[in-house]
């Protein structure tokens, strides 16, 4: 059971923290829903899941085979990022313009994938798990306690994220139409920063 409160701790960790993707569940929140707000949160939970289990079966290896490609993953995430805001800010913009809703963008299948993606290009999580399990116990590291770490981390990544979706959704539903556009285009703004700055940091 220790196991899986530290994972709660981890996941609750490394997902509050509010970022990009933070920003961005909320935006499709309020853009489309809770049910493309909560796809798209379970992307980014699943991405943590994955890599919560890459950290307690692999431990540090996984991250010195991430060292040399680290610079790279961290340009992918930065354009992505940065992708996405203007992609988002596009259509906050013409959803402005035209007042109307825009159906063709909230698909739960394609923000589960966008997410994962955006997500897993992180290579910070893995070694932020990784030094999380490496810290417990030898005696703590069975099978069922590591599955119980998997499991916490799970819970916490998820219900935050639904959170979050839940957020947006209630936004959508109580905020005036232009509040709700001037909403998404700061939070893409934000996320378009966001993408900036990782990419003018590794170019220094």
């Amino acid at each position: 059971m220790s196991l899986f409160i530290e994972g709660l701790i981890a996941g609750y960790g490394i997902a509050m923290p509010v970022g990009a993707v933070a920003i961005l569940i909320v935006n499709m929140g309020m853009r489309c829903g809770f049910k493309i707000g909560f796809s798209a949160g379970a992307g980014a939970a699943t991405a943590d899941i994955i890599y919560a289990i890459i950290a307690v079966v692999t431990g540090t290896a996984l991250v010195s085979l991430l060292t040399p490609i680290a610079l790279w993953l961290r340009i992918i995430s930065g354009l992505l990022l940065l992708g996405m805001g203007i992609w988002g800010l596009w259509k906050g913009l013409k959803r402005a313009n035209k007042n109307r809703q825009t159906a063709e963008i909230c698909g739960a299948t394609r923000m589960f994938g966008q997410f994962l993606g955006i997500t897993i290009v992180n290579p910070l999580t893995i070694v932020y798990f990784a030094a999380l399990i490496l810290g417990s116990s030898p005696t703590a590291l069975t099978l069922t306690n590591r599955v119980a770490f998997i499991a916490g981390v799970g819970v916490a990544s998820l219900s935050w994220q639904t959170l979050l979706a839940w957020l947006g959704s209630i936004g959508r539903q109580r905020l005036s139409p232009h509040f709700q556009v001037f909403a998404i285009i700061i939070g893409n703004v934000v996320v378009i920063l966001l993408g900036l700055r990782i990419l003018v940091i590794l170019s220094l």
